[in-house]
């Protein structure tokens, strides 16, 4: 049960969605679920239909309302099994704030450095997650998805895009919150990520961040040059 919950609430976005779902008398939709996050309608999706296939929500089409697509649109509901579930205290803002506090002793370059080693590690053992990382048959745009996704599941609400004839990842949240904001070497971390994911699922690349929330931007976005 502990294992289960953790799997379904680790991601903060989705535990705030589902926190959101269950104040609606009625339910929610991803349409409204979007909008009120600020996130892609298919990453709202995405973490509605988590909750839902662990079990969290119900699912049904509601009448007389329709997608933009026509077809009928979803309401979410919180399953009476977990109308009291309660979520422990998360301590993860604390040790990011501990993190960008001793990032700030190190020079600059060096902590950058150190923050994208770390995430590329990470990244490359999300990767080897995905079973299939080592036979190195994805496409550049199959693996830039793959790691769109990765980093959805760990809170970055990101997809993958093509912009001007590049393509990109626009990340649409930043789970390490006001940390990055007051030590933007954190996002190096980010960059590290990617790349190490794609470093598995496809080949050595050079990620470049173009924007970033930390600098005062709407949303994250690194651009891939293979």
């Amino acid at each position: 049960m502990v294992t289960a919950i953790t799997s379904a609430f680790g991601d903060p976005t989705r535990r705030d969605i589902y926190l959101f779902v269950a104040e609606q008398p009625g339910g929610a939709t991803a349409a409204q679920v979007a909008d009120r996050f600020e996130l892609h309608p298919n990453v709202a999706r995405h973490h509605l239909d988590k909750l839902a296939g662990g079990g969290y929500l119900e699912v049904e089409v509601a009448r007389g309302e329709k997608t933009g697509a026509g077809r009928p649109s979803k309401r979410y509901r919180v399953t009476e099994e977990f109308e009291r579930l309660e979520f422990p205290v998360r301590h993860d803002d604390l040790l990011v704030t501990l993190l960008g506090r001793a990032l700030a002793l190190i020079p600059p370059e060096q902590a950058a450095q150190m923050a994208e080693e770390v995430g590329v590690e990470y990244g490359r053992v999300m990767a080897q997650s995905l079973g299939d990382s080592q036979e190195h048959q994805r496409s550049f745009r199959s693996a830039l998805h793959a790691v769109a996704d990765a980093l959805t599941a760990h809170g970055f609400a990101a997809h993958a895009e093509r912009h001007n004839g590049e393509l990109r990842i626009v990340a649409q949240h930043c789970p390490f919150g006001g940390a990055a904001i007051e030590n933007p070497v954190i996002c190096a971390v980010d960059r590290g990520m990617v790349k190490g994911m794609l470093a598995e699922l496809y080949g050595e690349t050079v990620p470049m961040l173009e924007s970033s929330v930390a600098f005062g931007d709407d949303v994250c976005v690194t651009a891939i040059e293979g």
